[in-house]
């Protein structure tokens, strides 16, 4: 589950999207690049696994089930024989964003990286399911025209906050109340609700296996699968 949230004893500030930016190549040497075509495409890859790539983008508040979801997802892709991989939002940070904080412009490059990594796992023809967050339409728009509307799928796992504080199965949302964690989505920072999700998910109404069954349908439907 991505807690999404600064939780100050535990963590110190780390390197922002801004100073990243400023770390970049400079013109010169971006224009010293060259992209390099390759001899297989998208589609080849995917048409070896027999099926159509795609990215599942996970997005809700913290407890609301995505990550429990998308693990049932890509279980049963698995069994079914289909080529996947899960991105988490908390074993990202582990590793590719862990020089990443939690304010509104970390979050964002926290997106856009995890938005390249999901295309290039798109263009190697893989069923990508993707469990963030995500607080932000900007953000998950920005996603979208990466990945472009073919492959980017968005789910909305919906849960009200009341829910999501209830279940807290960390005591995240205990310690933000108590203003020991700050930044977290859905008290002090704003979720944005999708407004035209591909696929809603009521988990307040049915349990993570019914969800699960949804997608699936989702992806036999428009033939992914």
């Amino acid at each position: 589950m991505e807690t999404e949230a600064y939780i100050e004893e535990d963590r110190q500030p780390q390197v922002g999207a801004a100073r990243l930016a400023s770390e970049h190549r400079d013109p010169a040497e971006r224009n010293n690049l060259t992209w390099h075509e390759m001899k297989l495409h998208r589609l080849q890859r995917a048409e070896q696994k027999l099926q159509r790539p795609c990215v599942l983008w996970f997005t809700g508040l913290s407890g609301a089930g995505k990550s429990t979801v998308a693990n049932l997802v890509e279980q049963r892709l698995f069994e079914h024989g289909r080529h996947t991989y899960l991105l988490d939002g908390d074993n990202v940070r582990h590793g590719l964003n862990k020089d990443l904080g939690f304010s509104d412009d970390h979050r964002v490059e926290n997106i856009r990286r995890v938005s390249e990594v999901a295309n290039l796992m798109a263009d190697a023809g893989l069923i990508t399911l993707v469990s963030f967050i995500s607080p932000f339409r900007s953000e998950r728009r920005m996603a979208r025209e990466l990945l472009g509307a073919e492959v980017f799928i968005e789910v909305y796992v919906d849960a009200p906050l009341a829910l999501c504080e209830a279940r807290d199965p960390k005591g995240i949302y205990k310690l933000a109340r108590a203003g020991k964690i700050r930044n977290f989505t859905g008290i002090d920072s704003d979720y944005e609700i999708p407004e035209r999700a591909d696929i809603v998910l009521d988990s307040a109404a049915q349990d993570p296996a019914r969800l699960a069954d949804q997608v699936m349908n989702h992806l036999k439907r428009w033939e992914y699968i």
